[in-house]
């Protein structure tokens, strides 16, 4: 990564100023040294920062105002500074495909899915869903596995994944799932509906994660919110 280099370089000119005006060992010019690394890379790593927060505030502005397109301009022109940041190039690619699930070009976003952070837990996620309507079972574990451990605390990802399973007429393993999740959020009544209404032979019901859970297009929208009213894409 860019910044990483120019920090490097940073300390090596360092090291050898400060071993040439002092005449020190080179070992006691080390510690100089990686001030100066630590003190380069924080300074462009808050530059970057900065841009990409400017940057990430302003898609979520465009998305509010139903100018998708300028919001998936925006994220694409992003990757340019993802040479100089670690894991900005995944972030990018998870909140692009997400966004572009949402409205449904399922595959331009899967490459995007794929390439995203594995500690985000909504792109993982949204690549389950898509990997579920494919029928790739296999592959929609695995991506749900990933959003569950990265999202613990969110209830969404546990029901989504218990959902699917359910769907697929794999019973037995949308309950394993939902077992787990009561069991990592024991104070949540949503998880705890839905693993009762499996162990009772009905249906999850997923109404209570509304309209959060319609951006999976999994369910059709109900009345009250296709009637006009958008679901508008979110990153958390």
């Amino acid at each position: 990564m860019i910044n990483l280099a120019i920090s490097l370089l940073v300390a090596a000119v360092a090291l050898v100023v400060v071993q040439l005006a002092t005449h020190w060992a080179i070992g006691y010019c080390v510690l100089p040294a990686l001030a100066a690394f630590a003190i380069a890379f924080f300074i462009l790593n808050r530059r970057v920062s900065r841009q990409v927060q400017a940057l990430m505030d302003g898609v979520q502005k465009d998305l509010q105002a139903g100018r998708v397109e300028k919001a998936l301009e925006s994220l694409r022109g992003g990757f340019g500074l993802a040479s100089r940041q670690f894991l900005l190039g995944a972030q990018l690619h998870g909140a692009l495909g997400v966004l572009l699930y949402a409205r449904k070009d399922f595959d331009e976003a899967l490459p995007h899915l794929r390439r995203a952070f594995g500690r985000d837990w909504q792109a993982q996620a949204t690549l389950g869903a898509l990997l579920f309507q494919r029928k790739d079972y296999e592959g929609m574990s695995e991506a749900f596995e990933k959003a569950v451990r990265a999202g613990k605390k969110e209830g969404l990802p546990w029901s989504a994944y218990a959902w699917c399973w359910q769907k697929a007429g794999e019973t037995q393993k949308a309950q394993a799932v939902l077992t787990r999740a009561v069991e990592a959020n024991p104070s949540d009544d949503r998880l705890k509906a839905n693993l009762q209404a499996l162990q009772n032979g009905k249906k999850i019901k997923m109404r209570a994660y509304e309209p959060a859970w319609y951006q999976f297009h999994l369910e059709k929208l109900p009345p009250e919110l296709s009637g006009g009213k958008r679901v508008v894409w979110q990153r958390r």
